[in-house]
């Protein structure tokens, strides 16, 4: 792991310890090694600094483009183990160095919706995570979060704001195509994902996915 990712998670853990209350449930369905597909809504944008600080392996996430604007953040973003994407186009660097990463063992996460869930819960998710899924084989891990969208930017997590929790569920697996994908097979895979993950909310958090799950 590098040093930036280290000292952040730890700087973040140490905050989440003093300020805040926070559980980080189902570590023991984490698979300690292979390639991984991290998949989770997206209440805020403390989601990606609380994964890192919880999960018991070296994430490395697939962020909106927009949080790379600024030079300096970009800069941490990318020490950190993050690489910019455009949700809402097939990012063909993107999926390339995704694909790169699984093939390597790593453990790559993504926030399917493509955009932080507003207030009435989960959007529906674009075809992203269901295409890494399919073209890599790699087994995906669904993940829930609850409480983040009480705070706004990540510092404020010095400022009590009642729980925040995650819960890992248990690793699946979407069929392994190697040749071309059509909508179909992306949209069907997509909602299978979408439907995991919201299995791992309560019902106030489920959004579309309220009658599926």
């Amino acid at each position: 792991m590098g040093i930036v990712y280290k000292s952040t998670n730890k700087l973040m853990r140490g905050a989440l310890d003093i300020f805040g209350d926070w559980e980080f449930n189902g570590k023991e369905n984490v698979p300690e090694d292979g390639p991984l597909l991290v998949v989770s809504n997206h209440p805020s944008n403390l989601d990606p600094p609380l994964l890192g600080a919880g999960f018991p392996r070296k994430l490395n996430f697939l962020a909106k483009s927009e949080l790379f604007k600024n030079i300096i953040f970009s800069s941490f973003m990318k020490a950190y183990g993050a690489i910019p994407v455009e949700f809402d186009s097939r990012d063909v660097r993107a999926v390339i160095w995704a694909l790169q990463m699984l093939k390597d063992s790593a453990a790559v996460a993504l926030f399917p919706e493509g955009q932080r869930s507003p207030a009435t819960g989960m959007t529906r998710g674009v075809h992203g995570a269901a295409l890494l899924a399919m073209k890599s084989g790699a087994p995906v891990l669904p993940v829930g979060i609850v409480g983040t969208e009480k705070v706004g930017p990540f510092w404020q997590v010095a400022i009590p704001r009642g729980t925040f929790r995650v819960t890992i569920g248990q690793p699946f697996s979407v069929p392994h195509v190697k040749g071309r994908l059509d909508t179909e097979q992306l949209e069907t895979v997509t909602t299978t994902i979408m439907e995991h993950i919201a299995e791992l909310l309560p019902s106030s958090y489920k959004g579309v996915y309220s009658n599926n799950a």
